[in-house]
């Protein structure tokens, strides 16, 4: 059974950005969407990595798309089974890196590249609090939300990343997701959401109020987390990338997440034009052409 990024529930849960559309040969799903001031549409993968289940097909699903959609563009699974030269031929418009994704190579026991600096904060953290694993992820959905809202407006989060509290009620039911949570005397601190795939787990989200940073529940939520997919036969993590545009380990994010992994892999973000006419007829607007920005009609949409 499909799971977590591949499950058709998850690609549900972000409809409010778009109407959710299986590729049929590969497995992947993606999001046809209303081009602005436009009668045509286009298709992006669903935030925030585009998954499918056989790499080889994704060439066949975009030749056979069919009419109606200008173009597509996604963000490739780091840990995706492919090479680059299938992909370039998939996406002969835009293939270029994105972002460096931190993953860990579970065949390697977490005492070994855990750093130790991480390993003290997550001891002195688990003095403090409880944390477990969520039998019932969904029993938790109010107490994800709020802890959501609070990180929203911390850091002015806006478009797919604010997931509503609708979207979190399918992605919690969604099959592969495992939360956990920390508590200090049964006040909630922090909870993170991870999404797990066959041999692989991608860490989805986290959420903290202000006793937890305090305290770094997030050190011991990752520390739990990691231990408890080592020892359930989990092969490789995703973690994710740092914040924003910035490369990697420069932030304190990123630096967080450089401390659990075991190295970096390359997110790419890539893009085909399937209709030339419409395309140029929407970039054809005075400065529109000479924009580095696929697709260029989108400029600054998430800006």
């Amino acid at each position: 059974m499909n799971t977590g990024y591949l499950h058709p529930d998850y690609c549900a849960s972000l409809s409010e950005f778009g109407r959710p559309r299986l590729l049929p040969e590969c497995g992947g799903w993606v999001l046809e969407r209303q081009i602005p001031n436009s009668q045509h549409i286009d298709a992006m993968g669903c935030y925030p990595l585009f998954v499918c289940q056989d790499w080889s097909h994704l060439q066949h699903d975009l030749e056979s798309i069919g009419g109606g959609l200008v173009s597509v563009t996604l963000v490739i699974d780091p840990l995706a089974e492919c090479d680059h030269e299938l992909l370039r031929r998939c996406f002969p418009d835009l293939f270029e890196p994105f972002k460096q994704h931190f993953v860990v190579d579970l065949t390697r026991k977490p005492e070994t590249f855990i750093h130790p600096h991480h390993r003290r904060n997550a001891r002195k953290a688990e003095r403090e609090m409880q944390v477990e694993r969520c039998e019932r992820p969904i029993d938790f959905l109010q107490d994800w939300v709020g802890l959501y809202a609070e990180l929203i407006g911390r850091h002015n989060i806006l478009g797919i990343p604010a997931f509503s509290p609708a979207a979190f009620a399918k992605q919690l039911a969604v099959p592969g997701l495992v939360m956990f949570r920390a508590t200090q005397d049964g006040a909630l601190l922090g909870m993170v959401l991870w999404y797990r795939q066959g041999n692989r787990a991608y860490y989805h989200l986290g959420a903290y109020n202000a006793k937890g940073y305090e305290l770094g529940a997030s050190f011991a939520l990752f520390d739990l987390a990691i231990n408890y997919f080592a020892d359930s036969g989990t092969e490789w993590l995703n973690l994710g990338s740092s914040a924003g545009i910035a490369p990697a380990a420069t932030d304190g994010l990123g630096r967080f997440k450089q401390g659990w992994s075991t190295g970096v892999r390359t997110a790419y973000l890539c893009g085909r034009i399937l209709d030339f006419p419409k395309y140029a007829e929407l970039v054809e607007a005075p400065g529109i052409s000479s924009i580095k920005y696929f697709p260029a009609y989108r400029a600054g949409e998430f800006s």
